[in-house]
């Protein structure tokens, strides 16, 4: 399945206790549909909960020593279809940013207390404008491109909401860990921005 994009809404409901994978190095972002292959029998329960619930986890990333990073996003099962051999495919949708305040279970998977990351406000004129710079600084699409990326950047030319168009970005085409935690972490949507265009200007260089 190719990209898709999606502009997450801070009117969703969402909940105040959220299961959770820890992966190492994997950040979702609000907008995305991340791909999964559930098979570890702790995250085959957390979705079997998540599933019987709300539909809804987040991935958290692996900070070492036990530990987890403290914002995550939000994620809504969009897709789960489950194997013969009961693994999982899932597809999930991030929806927002999250700050995880506690831990409501360890075993046999993590449940987290989590509140939204809100957004400071933004001239949204400066968040189209900076949207057009990271743009242009997108490798040029070649003749091997796929369908789904060029209609990705299709549908970030036409979308209206900088601050989803900037996490969108950087989720496909930033690869810089350090780059992508910082961008998650980070709750003013024109530091995102100024994050994600010195990234790109850095790549293409």
């Amino acid at each position: 399945m190719g990209p898709a994009t999606f502009t997450s809404s801070s009117s969703f409901p969402l909940p105040d206790r959220m299961p959770m994978i820890v992966l190492e190095g994997c950040y979702h972002f609000p907008g995305c549909l991340l791909p999964l292959f559930i098979f570890e029998e702790r995250y085959r329960l957390m979705l079997g909960h998540a599933l019987r619930t709300d539909r809804m986890f987040c991935v958290g990333v692996d900070a070492g020593a036990g530990d987890v990073l403290p914002v995550v996003t939000a994620g809504l099962i969009h897709a789960s279809v489950k194997n013969q051999d009961g693994t999982s495919q899932v597809l999930l949708l991030g929806m927002q940013r999250m700050r995880i305040t506690g831990w409501e279970q360890l075993v046999p998977f993590r449940i987290a207390r989590v509140e939204p990351v809100r957004s400071q406000d933004a001239c949204p004129e400066s968040l189209r404008a900076m949207k057009s710079r990271a743009l242009e600084l997108l490798p040029p699409p070649t003749k091997d491109s796929c369908e789904g990326m060029l209609k990705l950047r299709d549908e970030l030319e036409r979308m209206p909401d900088g601050e989803a168009a900037c996490d969108i970005i950087a989720f496909h085409f930033l690869k810089k860990k350090t780059a992508l935690r910082a961008l998650l972490e980070e709750c003013c949507p024109q530091r995102r921005f100024e994050l994600l265009i010195r990234e790109l200007e850095k790549s293409g260089g």
